[in-house]
């Protein structure tokens, strides 16, 4: 069998670089991670709306967004039952939106989904980052490289130190240049 992702890890540790944001004592074991939401970037087009680029990690995706968006980078379609039920059993889902507001004050926003990773975990010492996708439209922004930041970081304010992902082949580097290192042990 031809498996077209390695597995890929990096260890976030005290004495290296990356800083590790403790837990508060007072948390739970079972708690699970607070909903982050907060605006990326924000720009004015030359029409005079206004785009801001959204963050969340408040995991509320539409599975027919996903899909949309699964489709504009050109990922095999996947049944929604099984789209859902991935996102439901996901330890994070971390998101990206844009918003265009236009200048009346109708209210009228048009929010898109245009970014999307998620983590599973054992809730204690692991995760796993899969299905990264950023819309083709905004690659090449720093948005990719913002959502997995974002997303490592939330991981490790739960104190989740060992985080690794499937990567395709071909975007490889882009996770060496977030500090992930290919497995050492080879596995697929």
């Amino acid at each position: 069998l031809h498996w077209p992702e390695i597995a890929i890890s990096c260890r976030f540790l005290k004495n290296n670089t990356t800083q590790v944001i403790e837990s508060p004592s007072s948390v739970e074991e079972e708690e699970e991670p607070l909903p982050e939401e907060f605006v990326l970037t924000e720009k004015i087009q030359p029409d005079g709306v206004i785009e801001q680029i959204i963050f969340s990690s408040g995991g509320d995706v539409d599975v027919y967004d996903l899909q949309a968006l699964c489709d504009k980078v050109g990922w095999p379609r996947r049944p929604l039952s099984k789209l859902a039920a991935a996102l439901r059993n996901s330890y994070m889902v971390a998101t990206l939106h844009s918003v265009k507001k236009s200048d009346g004050a109708d209210g009228n926003d048009h929010k898109t989904l245009i970014g999307m990773a998620r983590a599973t975990s054992d809730h204690a010492f692991n995760a796993t980052i899969w299905d990264v996708l950023v819309d083709p439209q905004y690659q090449g922004q720093g948005l990719g490289k913002a959502l997995i930041e974002k997303l490592i970081r939330a991981l490790l304010q739960r104190d989740i130190g060992n985080i690794t992902l499937f990567a395709d082949s071909q975007v490889v580097e882009f996770y060496r240049n977030l500090g992930f290192e290919p497995d050492p042990e080879g596995i697929k």
